[in-house]
C-alpha cells in the first residue's frame, strides 16, 4: 500500500465508487422490508442431475475427471446437531434469527471494514442472501444479481422458517472437494453421519464455509486448525458453549488419518474416498485454479470439457527424478519439483511430494501460501502480495511456502540492472557483514558458505559464487520495496513487504516464503526475454454447448522486464551452472539457474531453465523447518546437491527430444568474472547468534516477527546458508 496521502485518498474515492452497488441494496432492502412485495419465487437450482467435468492431458487423452463428492446422502432436518447449527450461524451470520433476510449493520460494518482496508474484503451477505445466491441467483458479481438476491432474501425470510431456511442452506453449500451439503461434507471428511458430528468437527465444517479450497483440512491443515479455533471462539462469544467445553474441543487439534497421536484428543481427517487421479498434484492444482476461476458448480456439475497443459512424458519424467532422489529416505523429508514453458506459462509437470494419499500428504508443496501482516502493521505494507487480491489468478495451497534462500538473489540482480547499478559494480566480500543501522549482537550479521570471503567482487561473481555479503550490500542500493516489486511483477504472487516494520536487508538472502510453482514461473520471466505468460494447468476448456470458457492457447506474454536485463540475468545465471555454486545442474546444453538454502540449511533449493523450459526444486521437511543434515551421504543439503542434481535428472530426460539452443539475446552487458578473492579466507571463531525462536507447543503463526528480520531472523549464510557450527540447531517452529 502506498503511503503517499493523495494516492490513498484516491483509492478511497475509487473504493466509494466501488461500494455504490451496497449502498444501493441496502436502499432496495429497506423498500422491499418495509414496502412488502408480492410474485412466485423462481425455480430453486436442482440439486441432482449436474454432469462432472471430463479432463484430458496434452495429447488429447483422458486422465480423469471432477463430480460432486456425494449428494444422495439422505439428510433430513433432524439429523443436523444443533452444535453445527450453532456454529454456522456464530461463524457466519450472528444475527441471522433477529433480522429480516437482509442485515443492514452488517452491510454496513462491511462496507465500513472495506474502506479501512482500501478493498473489497467483507461481503455482508447473511445466511439468508448465500441460500438465495445458491438455490436462486447464482453467482455472477454484478450489481443486478447482487439487488436481485436482497429482494429474494426479504421475501424469502417472510415466507420461511428461519430453522427451514438454514436447513436448506446447510444441504446445499459447497464444502470442498466436490462436497455439497454437511451430509457428504461429513462423509467426506470423517467418515460418519452428519448427525454423529462433535463439536470440534462442526466449527471444522462451519470453518469451510467462506473459502473451502483456503481451509480444506487435507490441503492445508494449519489454515484449516486456524479457522476452527476461530470459529470456538465465536460460539463461546454467543454464548452456545461454556468455557469448559470451549476448552474441551480447543483441544482436539487437527490429525490426518492414519497419522494420529495414541491417546491424544484429535479432530481426524480421514484420506478421500474418491477415484483416485492419475495424477494427484496436477489435479489439486487444476482443481483450486478452477474453482479459483469459474466457482464449483462449473466444475463439478457443468459438464466441463478441460484440456489441460500436462505432458505425461515430463510428467513421468518428473515422478521418476523426485522418487530416485527421496529413496532410501523417509517422511517427513519431501521434495516438490514444477516445471513450466516459458513462452506460454503452461505448466507440464507437478509433483508435490513424494505420495499424496499417504498420512498427511495431501499438502501439496508445489503451492505455497499466502501470509499478510498482523492487523497493527496493515497500513506499513509497501508492496501488497499478488494473492491478497480475490480476483487473482494465484493459487494457494500447501502450507505457508518455504524461504527460498539464495534462489532469491536473482529478484534482487534483475532489481538492481534494471535500476542502472552496472554488473561490473564492485562490492567487498567480506566472510561477515553486520547491516547498518541494526543495533545489538542478535540478527545483525549474516556470513557466507563455512565462512568464506574475503577480497572483492562484481556482481557476476558475487552470483555464481552465491556470496551473501556483497547481496547484503546491494539491496541497500537497490532497496527491499523495489526488490519486492520486481519479484512481484515476474509471478511470486505471495511477495509483499513492509520495510522496516517486518522486512529488512535480509531479504535479498530469501527470506520470502514461496512455492515452487511461482519460482519456476517467474524465472521463465528471464528465459523468455522478460516477457511474462502466468502459469497455467488450462490449454483451453469447453462448455457442453460446445462453447469456448477458455483458451490460452493464443494469449500473447506481457512485458515485464526489459529484453536487455532479462537477458544478461540470464548470462550470468549461466556461470552458476557452468562455474559456480550449481555444477551439479549440468546438462550439457545452455542452461541458467541458481541454487538456494534457506537458514540452518532448513530448505534447498535448485531452480534453472533452458530456452524451453523451467523448472524449480526443493526439498525441506514438510512438517516443520528442520535442517537437513546426513541425507544420503550429504553432510549439510544445499541447493547445490540434492536439488541440483534433481534439477539436472528430470531436465536431461523432459529435453531428450528437444534439439539444444541458446538463449536468444545479447546481454547488454558481457563482462567475465573477477577471479577468485586471493585474501585470505577466515573461519569466524563463534557463529552469529540465532535469533528468538518461539514455543514449539503453540499453534504456528505467519504473523509472529522478531524484530525487522521476519519470524526467522536473517538466513544464516546462505546459498549455501549458514552460520558455522559444531552440532545441529533446534528445529524451529511448525510451518502448518
Amino acid at each position: 500500500m502506498d503511503r503517499n496521502p493523495l494516492a490513498r485518498a484516491c483509492r478511497i474515492v475509487v473504493l466509494l465508487a466501488a461500494l455504490a452497488p451496497l449502498l444501493v441494496t441496502l436502499i432496495v432492502w429497506m423498500v422491499w422490508r418495509y414496502g412488502g412485495g408480492s410474485g412466485e419465487f423462481p425455480a430453486p437450482v436442482a440439486l441432482e442431475g449436474g454432469q462432472g467435468s471430463r479432463v484430458f492431458d496434452v495429447n488429447g487423452q483422458p486422465i480423469g475427471q471432477f463430480q460432486q463428492f456425494d449428494q444422495n446422502i439422505p439428510v433430513s432436518e433432524g439429523d443436523i446437531p444443533l452444535r453445527l447449527k450453532q456454529a454456522v450461524v456464530a461463524a457466519e451470520d450472528k444475527s441471522f434469527y433477529s433480522h429480516g433476510g437482509v442485515d443492514p449493520r452488517g452491510l454496513a460494518r462491511a462496507a465500513r471494514a472495506d474502506i479501512l482496508a482500501q478493498e473489497i474484503i467483507q461481503g455482508g451477505s447473511t445466511i439468508t442472501q448465500q441460500y438465495v445466491r445458491n438455490a436462486y441467483t447464482g453467482r455472477e458479481r454484478t450489481s443486478g444479481r447482487k439487488l436481485r438476491e436482497v429482494v429474494l432474501a426479504g421475501r424469502l425470510d417472510r415466507a420461511m422458517a428461519k430453522d427451514e431456511i438454514l436447513f436448506k442452506y446447510l444441504s446445499t453449500l459447497y464444502l470442498g472437494e466436490g462436497s455439497y451439503g454437511v451430509g457428504a461434507a461429513s462423509e467426506n471428511y470423517f467418515r460418519k453421519p452428519v448427525s454423529q458430528l462433535n463439536l470440534s468437527e462442526a466449527a471444522l465444517l462451519a470453518g469451510l464455509i467462506p473459502a473451502p479450497s483456503r481451509y480444506e483440512p487435507r490441503g492445508d491443515p494449519g489454515a484449516a486448525e486456524d479457522k476452527r479455533r476461530i470459529v470456538l471462539d465465536k460460539m463461546l462469544e454467543e454464548g452456545y458453549i461454556t468455557s469448559e467445553e470451549h476448552a474441551e474441543a480447543s483441544a482436539q487439534s487437527i490429525w490426518t488419518a492414519p497419522n494420529v497421536m495414541p491417546n491424544r484428543p484429535a479432530t481426524v481427517i480421514f484420506p478421500p474416498q474418491q477415484a483416485v487421479p492419475k495424477y494427484p498434484y496436477f489435479f489439486d492444482y487444476l482443481r483450486r485454479y478452477l474453482v479459483n476461476e469459474y466457482g464449483p458448480e462449473a466444475l463439478f456439475k457443468g459438464g466441463l470439457e478441460i484440456h489441460t497443459t500436462l505432458d505425461p512424458k515430463r510428467q513421468a519424467a518428473a515422478e521418476k527424478a523426485v522418487a530416485d532422489s527421496l529413496s532410501g529416505t523417509a517422511p517427513p523429508l519431501e521434495m516438490a519439483l514444477t516445471a513450466v514453458e516459458p513462452e506460454t506459462g503452461f505448466v507440464r509437470a507437478m509433483v508435490g511430494g513424494r505420495d499424496f494419499f499417504a498420512a498427511g500428504g495431501q499438502a501439496n508443496l508445489a503451492l505455497g501460501g499466502c501470509s499478510r501482516p498482523p492487523e497493527k502493521l496493515k497500513e506499513k505494507v509497501d508492496v501488497a502480495a499478488t494473492c491478497w487480491d480475490p480476483k487473482s489468478n494465484a493459487v494457494v495451497g500447501g502450507g505457508t511456502g518455504r524461504q527460498a534462500g539464495s534462489s532469491w538473489k536473482p529478484m534482487v540482480l534483475a532489481a538492481a540492472l534494471a535500476k542502472g547499478i552496472p554488473e561490473t559494480k564492485v562490492y567487498p566480500a567480506p566472510s561477515s557483514y553486520r547491516f547498518k543501522g541494526c543495533k545489538g549482537d542478535q540478527g545483525c550479521t549474516i556470513q557466507n558458505y563455512e565462512g568464506s570471503g574475503g577480497g572483492s567482487a562484481n556482481l557476476r561473481a558475487a552470483t555464481a559464487r552465491s556470496i551473501n555479503t556483497v547481496y547484503a550490500q546491494l539491496i541497500g542500493d537497490v532497496g527491499v520495496k523495489e526488490t519486492a516489486e520486481m519479484a512481484k511483477k515476474l509471478g511470486i504472487t505471495s511477495a509483499w513487504v513492509a520495510t522496516p516494520e517486518i522486512q529488512g536487508p535480509s531479504y535479498a538472502i530469501g527470506t520470502q516464503e514461496v512455492a515452487p510453482l511461482d519460482m519456476a514461473s517467474a524465472f521463465g520471466v528471464f528465459a523468455n526475454q522478460g516477457r511474462r505468460a502466468p502459469a497455467t494447468p488450462v490449454e483451453w476448456i469447453r462448455s457442453p454447448d460446445g462453447s469456448s470458457r477458455e483458451d490460452n492457447r493464443r494469449r500473447s506474454p506481457e512485458r515485464v522486464l526489459d529484453a536487455g536485463v532479462a537477458s544478461q540475468v540470464t548470462d550470468i545465471l549461466k556461470g552458476v551452472i557452468s562455474g559456480g555454486t550449481g555444477t551439479k545442474a549440468d546438462i550439457g546444453r545452455p542452461a541458467a539457474g541458481k541454487t538456494g538454502t534457506a537458514q540452518e540449511w532448513r530448505d534447498a533449493w535448485f531452480v534453472g531453465y533452458t530456452p524451453q523450459l523451467s523448472t524449480a526444486v526443493w526439498i525441506g521437511n514438510r512438517d516443520r523447518p528442520t535442517s537437513l543434515f546426513g541425507i544420503k551421504g550429504v553432510p549439510r543439503v544445499t541447493g547445490g546437491s540434492i536439488p541440483a542434481e534433481t534439477w539436472k535428472a528430470f531436465m536431461t530426460e523432459a529435453l531428450r527430444d528437444v534439439a539444444p539452443t541458446d538463449f536468444t539475446g545479447a546481454p547488454a552487458v558481457f563482462t567475465p568474472a573477477l577471479p577468485a578473492p586471493t585474501a585470505p579466507r577466515p573461519r569466524p571463531s563463534t557463529p552469529y547468534s540465532l535469533p528468538p525462536t518461539r514455543d514449539p507447543s503453540q499453534p504456528y503463526s505467519p504473523d509472529v516477527t522478531f524484530g525487522p528480520f521476519g519470524p526467522y531472523g536473517p538466513p544464516g549464510g546462505a546459498d549455501e546458508p549458514g552460520p558455522t557450527t559444531t552440532t545441529p540447531p533446534a528445529p524451529g517452529f511448525p510451518i502448518p
